[in-house]
């Protein structure tokens, strides 16, 4: 009896053992479940920083200015002029500026043309492409980049300046105070002006390039003599041309009137010197032969 009692307590320990072991093991295999996903997480690499966005601006790209001059020799002058104005029209153009020169040797039509810069490159290959011989081309790029640069940061710090001297002039009580601030406002003021005209003449520059483009077509050089006047009418005007000649002359000679006068009045003088001069010789000259006279 005794024995059987034992082994029912010791029964009883060992299965409340074996609970609590199993409810332990539980909790862990629970809490490594729940800690699982945090490991795994901090074993990730970290994700990566945005990346920069691109600034844009107006300085954000190269200022460009191209231009250049090409000639063109051709057969047929008005052809070629028309196929350059359907070529200017197709890539967006326009004409700054013709002109005509007819001569003995040639004819020539000079063009001034205005494209936008994209389209500069491609006008050029069109024309090389069409209907005639190019005699000269010379074509320029220019980087602006660091002037425009340059001068919108001029710009801006002008700017910020002159709402300074806003802000002053708004505080400002003496007379002599507005005035000196006003006047230091329109300096800057007028520098703000000239730096807009430059950019916006650079902008123009940089947006559409020019082509100075000569078309040109030899002659057959053909003698013309220059028209002449008959007899009649050219000794008409020799005569009439000797006259107003000589009536110029006159009249010159009218217009040094002092001159004469000074002129007679040296003559005078010189004259009474030498009478002068001829009394004393003529004087000694008869007392020497009186001398003689009386001596013999």
């Amino acid at each position: 009896m005794r024995n059987t009692v034992f082994l029912l307590i010791s029964v009883f320990l060992i299965t409340s053992c074996h609970q609590s072991a199993s409810d332990q093991t539980y909790d862990v295999g629970a809490d490594k479940t729940e800690m699982a996903p945090m490991t795994r997480q901090s074993t990730e690499p970290p994700p990566p920083p945005p990346a920069e966005t691109d600034i844009k601006n107006e300085t954000g790209r190269k200022m460009i200015i191209k231009d250049g001059e090409m000639g063109l020799k051709v057969d047929d002058l008005e052809k070629a002029r028309n196929n350059i104005n359907t070529l200017v029209a197709c890539h967006n153009g326009y004409f700054a500026n013709e002109g005509l020169i007819n001569s003995d040797y040639e004819s020539a039509y000079r063009l001034k043309i205005r494209l936008p810069s994209d389209n500069f490159e491609k006008f050029i290959a069109d024309v090389e492409s069409g209907e005639g011989e190019v005699t000269f081309k010379n074509i320029q790029a220019r980087d602006v980049t660091a002037e425009f640069i340059d001068l919108e940061t001029r710009l801006s710090s002008k700017r910020e300046y002159l709402k300074k001297y806003n802000d002053l002039l708004k505080q400002a009580k003496s007379v002599n105070d507005i005035l000196e601030i006003e006047e230091k406002a329109r300096v800057i003021q007028e520098e703000i002006e000239s730096s807009e005209g430059r950019l916006r003449y650079l902008g123009d520059q940089v947006t559409m390039s020019t082509l100075d483009l000569t078309i040109s077509k030899e002659k057959v050089f053909t003698y013309h003599p220059a028209k002449r006047e008959n007899f009649v009418e050219r000794l008409k005007q020799s005569l009439s041309s000797g006259w107003l000649g000589f009536v110029d002359f006159v009249i010159f000679l009218i217009k040094l009137w002092p001159f004469w006068i000074i002129m007679a009045i040296v003559v005078w003088f010189f004259r009474k010197i030498r009478q002068r001069i001829k009394s004393k010789k003529d004087r000694d000259l008869a007392a020497l032969n009186e001398n003689q006279i009386k001596k013999n």
